[in-house]
């Protein structure tokens, strides 16, 4: 019998919903799941001396490498180590902008209050329409919200931590867009400059939530915060690009260090006979498919989950499972 499944279509249905087993401590919610990627990140000597570098020099660090080989775990450490808070995450893709990155403005939003307030027509409601206009900074900061670049560069706490996400994957004209706002030391807002003689703070959202004063329309940071902007290396930047950056190549970790990764993931459990097989077995087939060590820490999970005797009854059937190339 499978004991170790928790979905067998020939069982019975549960009467209610089952208790699933406590999932992979890497894969818990929200600050958990931050604090181990902090807790269990193991960097090599090349990528400190890039992160000090890094933040010595005010650049952003650019790491290179094949996924899966830790590059957005890193942020998340030294975030941790520096208490810099919460990283602050923007995933990119084919269609973000430097706009997005530094906030969005609802202006639809705030047109279709306006029209709500003055289609009112009793007293009261002009009261309203009265009040509107006396608190119209309020206003106006509840239709604008700091993107993840304005969030980091206007924190009240500098500095902060920011994850660029897959820069390699953007429009080519962001990367240098995106430094060019890192070396003014600046940027505008448009809607809040335009009232700026009438209302010269107006307090807006971050992205995480965090309240923000804005003064005269514009954002002037005095402290550089710390940016990570991860590549995959599926395509080249430009020399401007490249200079303006502390560069680092992540590579996949070895032997050594994927038990290393265990170990850190692991903390608790007497690594042994079953473990080493997995291991071995995984570098194995990444010889000649792509995979990830996030793949490896699953089988091992898996292993210690469903008891060494079940998971070498069905390895075959589990590795296959787990160990799928990824591209």
């Amino acid at each position: 019998m499978n004991t170790w499944q928790l979905y067998d279509p020939t069982a019975e249905n549960a009467e209610g919903p089952i208790a699933l087993p406590s999932p992979p401590p890497w894969r818990q919610a929200g600050h958990l799941r931050e604090a181990v990627l902090a807790a269990t990140f193991q960097p090599r000597p090349e990528l400190v001396d890039a992160v000090n570098t890094a933040l010595y020099v005010r650049r952003p660090l650019l790491l290179t490498g094949k996924p899966g080989t830790g590059k957005s775990s890193l942020i998340h450490s030294v975030a941790t180590k520096l208490g810099m808070g919460s990283v602050i995450e923007w995933p990119v893709n084919s269609r973000s902008t430097l706009q997005e990155g530094l906030y969005q403005y609802d202006a639809l939003g705030r047109l279709q209050h306006i029209q709500q307030l003055n289609a009112r027509s009793d007293d009261s409601a002009r009261g309203d329409v009265f009040a509107r206009e006396a608190n119209e900074a309020e206003e106006l900061g509840q239709f604008l919200t700091l993107g993840p670049l304005g969030t980091a560069l206007a924190s009240r706490l500098p500095p902060r931590a920011l994850l660029v996400d897959e820069i390699d994957k953007s429009d080519i004209d962001l990367p240098n867009d995106l430094l060019n706002v890192l070396d003014t030391g600046r940027f505008v807002i448009p809607e809040l400059k335009r009232v700026a003689g009438r209302f010269p703070v107006v307090k807006v959202s971050g992205s995480d939530g965090e309240p923000i004063d804005i003064h005269n329309g514009e954002i002037r940071f005095s402290e550089f915060p710390f940016v990570v902007m991860t590549s995959n290396g599926e395509r080249d930047f430009p020399a401007p690009f490249l200079r303006r950056c502390v560069q680092c190549q992540i590579a996949e970790p070895d032997e050594a260090e994927l038990l290393s990764i265990v170990a850190a993931h692991f903390p608790n459990t007497q690594f042994g006979a079953a473990e080493a097989v997995i291991v071995a077995d995984f570098i194995k087939r990444r010889g000649s498919l792509q995979m990830v060590t996030d793949q490896l820490l699953n089988a091992v999970h898996m292993l210690h989950q469903t008891g060494a005797s079940h998971f070498e009854v069905h390895r075959d059937r589990l590795s296959k499972t787990l160990f799928q190339k990824l591209g």
